[in-house]
């Protein structure tokens, strides 16, 4: 049913504003206004998600069905909120260290943020063309940041040429699939399914080509082509925004998708996301093994982390979804943890991306060495840290819907990974010291670091609170 209340989308109207606001606060005073903007974006993303907490999460249609609040897309809306905080608090310093302080920086993160939100409630193909076009435009821009580096101008000429072919493919399924159902609307996309005697192969094309397009945006294997070389190139706050937000939005519209206008074509959904998953799993673990720039490790490393992702899909029960959710936010902390490390290495004014940097940090910085071994143990699977009970309950899932091979081979691909995690506290812990980091970590960093190893070590004592929540939220798509 239709309902107006407009106070549902305040948090998105609010950031829309707020963005306008920065860009003509930031032509007025010129780039010297950039830590001011971003501050004042992170403290207006604390606004949203107040804002957020504060709205009916009961099931609302609006915009002439055009977008859906639900459970789902309102949890997701606020992990996407809290990624943006985070990176946005870690990206100030670094702006000024590479001399690439400018305004239109956080202005880009709430525009993309906007395109992220505006995605996870899409209830009609064109409103999900248009959120992700907005989302990706700002990122094309952010990664293509530091105008005078050659690997930046590479990184974002191969994101744009690439995300281009993924924006094509995407649309040219939608219009397959309009050809097919005659509307754009997810429940009448479903309800032609399901009266339909039989799927139209035309249909199963256009899905084939919109589940490749979203699989590209989750940089999943065999469409990460772009992820390795956007991860190094681009400035290393960008790639940590690149690594901890988008990817929740692009799952959250992958699952809204699959469940709900092409939840009838099940069976053959599950065909390509089971070779996708298997690929991205193992592709992903021993392509990063033999990885010595840390931010292409952790670009093969998520491509892995979305393999694990999409075995709790493939499992399509809400005890799957639900464990997909607490994946995606427990990753989207570890990967914050870490890169407020790693955006603080930084030796004669030079920021530092080798594995071999870290060599010896157990005794020049031992605070940050034990710290950045919690993430990675986390990362890695190993028990009582997060990531070691994000996974058992993907597995779990796994197994109960049936997917037992699923479920070993990702066992296996932890195996893999947990060598290239662990080669890394091996160099921090037993190789000889390298020289200390410039200066003190900021406090920003302290703070995104702090909540990372509290969360992940402490998340085994009260598990229940995250999950009740994400199994609750993933309950709406199967009603």
């Amino acid at each position: 049913m239709e309902n107006l209340n407009i106070m549902t989308l305040l948090p998105e109207i609010f950031l829309a504003i707020t963005a306008m606001g920065f860009l003509i606060a930031g032509v007025m005073q010129g780039n010297k206004s950039t830590d001011v903007l971003c501050w004042s974006s992170c403290l207006s993303f604390v606004i949203a998600a107040a804002l957020l907490l504060r709205i009916d999460w009961d099931t609302q249609y609006l915009l002439n069905n055009m977008l859906v609040s639900d459970k789902f897309s309102m949890m997701l809306k606020l992990f996407i909120v809290v990624g943006l905080t985070a990176t946005t608090a870690l990206s100030v310093r670094y702006l000024y260290f590479e001399r690439i302080a400018r305004f239109e920086y956080p202005v880009l993160i709430i525009f993309s943020g906007i395109g992220m939100m505006f995605m996870v409630s899409a209830n009609n193909l064109l409103s999900l063309y248009m959120a992700l076009e907005l989302q990706s435009l700002s990122l094309y821009v952010l990664a293509a940041f530091h105008r005078n580096s050659l690997r930046s101008g590479e990184a974002a000429a191969k994101y744009f040429i690439l995300g281009a072919l993924a924006s094509g493919m995407l649309l040219f399924g939608i219009s397959l699939i309009y050809g097919f159902t005659g509307s754009l609307d997810y429940q009448i996309i479903a309800s032609s399914l399901k009266n339909a005697e039989l799927i139209a192969p035309g249909f199963t094309i256009g899905m084939v080509f919109v589940i490749a397009a979203l699989v590209f945006k989750v940089s999943a294997a065999p469409f990460h082509m772009w992820t390795p070389d956007v991860y190094q190139g681009a400035p290393t706050s960008v790639t940590a925004f690149f690594a901890i937000v988008p990817k929740v939005a692009a799952l959250g519209v992958l699952i809204r998708l699959l469940f709900e206008p092409f939840a009838m074509a099940e069976s053959q959904w599950t065909q390509i996301l089971y070779f996708v998953s298997i690929f991205s799993l193992l592709f992903g673990s021993f392509a990063a093994i033999a990885q010595s720039n840390i931010k292409r490790l952790i670009a093969y490393s998520s491509i892995g982390n979305m393999g694990y992702a999409l075995i709790g899909i493939i499992a399509a029960t809400p005890q799957g979804i639900g464990a997909v959710l607490l994946f995606l936010f427990i990753y989207m902390v570890m990967t914050a943890g870490t890169f407020s490390i790693l955006l603080y290495m930084r030796r004669d004014g030079i920021s530092l991306e080798r594995i071999s940097d870290l060599s010896g940090l157990s005794k020049t910085h031992p605070v940050l060495a034990y710290s950045m071994a919690a993430l990675m143990f986390s990362m890695s699977g190993i028990p009582p840290f997060a990531g070691f009970l994000s996974k058992l309950f993907i597995f779990n899932a796994a197994v109960a819907s049936g997917h037992f091979v699923l479920a070993v081979i990702g066992v296996l691909a932890s195996v893999v990974a947990a060598y290239y995690y662990i080669r890394i506290i091996k160099v921090m812990f037993f190789d000889e010291p390298e020289d200390e980091f410039d200066g003190n970590m900021s406090l920003e960093k302290r703070l995104v670091l702090l909540f990372s190893i509290i969360f992940v070590v402490g998340f085994i004592f009260k598990p229940n609170a995250l999950l009740d929540s994400a199994m609750s939220s993933a309950k709406v798509l199967f009603m």
